[in-house]
């Protein structure tokens, strides 16, 4: 990333976070001069949740219509709707887990989609290459040098975006934002980190590390001065201040205080188009648990986290799309300490307005032996390219799938058809 570009960009994407009455005068100058638009005019932001260890999917989604589903799992299964501690229901043979009851409202208005049975034509049962692969979006290939997410931003070409156009809650930035294109890492507004890409070295100091690494010759007056306060207004954001929209009740978790800082900075309208936040605790190989558990605590925060974020963006989800996301999923049978080993197939969730939901998408192939991917697993039947090119067409509008997605044949006429 170019310093002086960067300087000289960061003072103008910032507005009031509106829990502060003191905003510096020059922010509101260019509260919106930064938007990221799609192919309508419309700007559009992609939130993706990863759920690292590789959650269980069969756990998470239930195939509660499938009897092997239940011989595969005697102690670990999630019970048939109706019954105590059941599945919720979904159209007669998927349920979610009971844990995520805060979502089921957005699946009954149509704002929740689901692919079950997605995953990655790579059959390694590692966390890391498995992740490497899924941020990469090449599956197999080691040596690519950035993520999907740094490509789209990277195909757009924008020469004016915002600094803040990719925004990563998390102390290191994830694979998927790493490239040429500029993104931010940060843990919490108040005290965040800049990242300018895993090819060149964290800014030390943030703005002032930058500013002093500079000539004094080529002093940016003005411009450095506000960015300086620009970023100084940021870091005093205090997100207990923060007062979510429509009754939404952020969970006291990391991801709860992720999703609530996304939150603030859509609302401030920074230019954000992509997002990332990540989850852990999914490597549940002992002592998984069924309704109760284990299991079910991780559920319940990830879907109190997300339901809060939708709810608190309300009308603003109309451009908004939430995705997650795991590494693989786990295998179909329970092994003998009543958890679950590294599996294949999984499923992914969409949540927005602009989201065909109400539907469980992608072709089930069952759950019996000759059926399962090497006897044990939950055969793939979408390629996870498919689900995030699906996204980036026709939500972000854009379709450089040749670019995005390197070494991948992306047909729109094959997608699942979850996006409106």
């Amino acid at each position: 990333m170019d310093r002086r570009y960067f300087l000289k960009a960061s003072g103008i994407g910032l507005a009031s976070f509106g829990f502060m009455t003191a905003a510096p005068s020059f922010l509101h100058q260019f509260a919106n001069a930064q938007t990221l638009t799609n192919k309508n005019g419309k700007r559009k932001i992609l939130i993706t949740i990863f759920q690292r260890g590789a959650v269980d999917g069969l756990n998470a989604v239930v195939p509660h219509g499938e009897s092997e589903y239940y011989n595969l799992r005697p102690t670990i299964a999630i019970s048939k709707p109706n019954q105590t501690d059941g599945a919720i229901n979904l159209d007669g043979f998927f349920g979610l887990h009971p844990s995520l009851k805060p979502l089921e409202k957005f699946w009954q208005s149509k704002q929740l989609a689901i692919v079950h049975s997605v995953g990655s034509p790579d059959n390694t049962r590692s966390h890391f290459d498995a992740q490497d692969y899924m941020e990469s979006a090449t599956p197999g290939v080691k040596s690519t040098r950035d993520g999907w997410l740094n490509r789209i931003l990277q195909s757009e070409n924008k020469k004016d975006a915002s600094p803040f156009q990719a925004v990563a809650m998390t102390g290191q930035l994830p694979r998927s934002l790493m490239g040429r294109a500029p993104t931010v890492a940060m843990t919490n507004l108040a005290d965040f980190a800049i990242n300018a890409g895993v090819y060149t070295n964290a800014v030390q100091g943030g703005f002032e590390g930058i500013y002093q690494q500079i000539n004094a010759k080529d002093s940016l007056g003005e411009t450095g001065k506000e960015t300086f306060e620009a970023v100084n207004f940021l870091k005093k954001a205090n997100p207990a201040q923060y007062k979510a929209a429509n009754g939404a009740q952020y969970p006291n978790s990391a991801l709860g205080r992720s999703l609530l800082q996304i939150a603030q900075l859509i609302k401030a309208n920074v230019g954000l188009e992509v997002a990332f936040a990540e989850s852990g605790g999914w490597d549940t190989h002992s002592n998984e648990g069924g309704a109760r558990g284990q299991l079910a605590n991780l559920l319940r925060d990830f879907g109190q986290s997300i339901a809060a974020l939708a709810t608190d963006l309300g009308a603003q989800m109309d451009d908004v799309v939430i995705l997650t996301m795991s590494e693989f999923g786990r295998t179909a049978r329970q092994n003998g300490t009543n958890g679950t080993d590294h599996g294949h197939g999984n499923q992914m969730l969409i949540l927005g307005n602009a989201v065909k939901g109400g539907k469980v998408y992608g072709e089930w192939k069952g759950l019996k032996d000759d059926q399962l991917n090497e006897g044990r697993d939950l055969a793939v039947t979408t390629d996870f390219r498919s689900v995030f090119a699906e996204i980036a067409g026709r939500h972000l509008g854009n379709a450089s799938y040749d670019k995005i997605f390197p070494g991948y044949t992306v047909n729109p006429k094959n997608f699942r058809g979850f996006m409106s």
